[in-house]
């Protein structure tokens, strides 16, 4: 198998860390698991992880100054059986203003749930192979040092027809 960056094999990856959600994002989720059950940071941060299908999950520091901040705003209430966490519970008026907000909640999990299918298309080996090859060449080609103005035409040409390809397939 081949072994990733990280150096870790594709079946034991890292989860993706850079920043697929940004504060609004996260707290619309949060706003949105809450509605379902009360919950701790860390089961917000696994809530979220699952709707990505384990291909993303936020980090601490997204989610625990949302939960202030949502705790300021009103819209969260620390939950009467956290116990030994504090656990969150939706208010009434976070209940209205997750409501306000369904459209952006249902692109919002869209866009989780496309990223879980894209990465398991990509670990497709045939796939994965594909793209390797084709990073692995690009990257060959593009290291000399003497390319003449024809050969990073051709280049670009190549790429941008393999892109056409792909879109029309």
């Amino acid at each position: 198998m081949r072994e990733e960056k990280s150096g870790q094999s594709r079946a034991g990856r890292q989860k993706r860390r850079e920043r697929l959600l940004d504060a609004a994002d996260a707290r619309l989720l949060m706003l949105h698991i809450l509605a379902q059950r009360s919950a701790h940071g860390y089961e917000l941060i696994k809530a979220i992880e699952e709707l990505a299908g384990g291909e993303y999950a936020p980090s601490p520091s997204l989610i625990y100054p949302n939960l202030t901040l949502l705790e300021e705003m009103g819209l969260i209430a620390p939950a009467p059986d956290g116990g030994d966490k504090k656990a969150w519970q939706l208010t009434t008026a976070g209940q209205d203003a997750l409501a306000e907000q369904q459209e952006k909640l249902t692109a919002v999990t869209a866009r989780l749930k496309t990223l879980a299918v894209l990465v398991a298309n990509r670990d497709i080996p045939a796939i994965s192979e594909a793209i390797h090859l084709m990073k692995s060449t690009l990257h060959q080609r593009l290291a000399q040092a003497d390319l003449s103005p024809a050969t990073l035409a051709k280049i670009v040409s190549a790429l941008e027809k393999a892109a056409k390809d792909i879109a029309a397939s």
